[in-house]
């Protein structure tokens, strides 16, 4: 593909006496071909190389019949996160369940592990530790498993029901499924 650049040229007047004349002179045009084909595909593939690094990364989803076996028995390999702000946690939150706000997430992911657990109160999950993410409907959640799949984390779910499916299956009752 060949491509044409445009160049307008002026002739500049050395003395400064001609630079009133050389106002009204004409500006030639000058058109040059350049050979764009390689460099354009090399540009096409890192564009789409960069569009691939920002497209949001779906993660595998997960089911209340999914999770409900995960809160029954807790495994120390496996962390269930809500990715809620506090106030909203204290209407309750699903048992076995830690809380890790999504808007402190990735700052958190970068923090070394004494410094995880001092401010969060719990372990930092490893990159290949099982990861289950969970909000109040299921979109910051899916927020969360991009935001730790670009960290390197690769074992990651989204319990895409999240709270209102927990509540809606679980009766509803805010107290019985309240947990820290």
């Amino acid at each position: 593909m060949l491509r044409t650049a445009l160049f307008n040229t002026t002739r500049r007047a050395a003395r400064p006496t001609l630079l009133a004349r050389q106002a009204a002179r004409p500006t030639y045009q000058i058109f040059a071909r350049y050979e764009s084909s390689k460099a354009n595909d090399a540009l096409k593939a890192a564009r789409k190389a960069k569009d691939k690094l920002q497209k949001d990364w779906q993660g595998p989803v997960l089911t209340y019949e999914q999770v409900k076996p995960r809160t029954l028995s807790p495994s120390a390999d496996a962390y269930l996160i809500d990715v809620r702000e506090p106030d909203e946690v204290m209407q309750g939150s699903i048992p076995s369940s830690v809380n890790l706000p999504l808007s402190v997430l990735a700052n958190s992911f970068h923090l070394s592990p004494p410094a995880f657990k001092a401010q969060h109160g719990f372990e930092k999950p490893g990159k290949q530790q099982e990861v289950v993410f969970y909000c109040r409907s299921g979109m910051r959640s899916a927020s969360a498993c991009d935001i730790a799949k670009r960290n390197g984390y690769e074992n990651i779910f989204n319990y895409e029901g999240s709270w209102l499916d927990w509540t809606s299956r679980e009766g509803g009752g805010k107290g019985s499924t309240t947990s820290s």
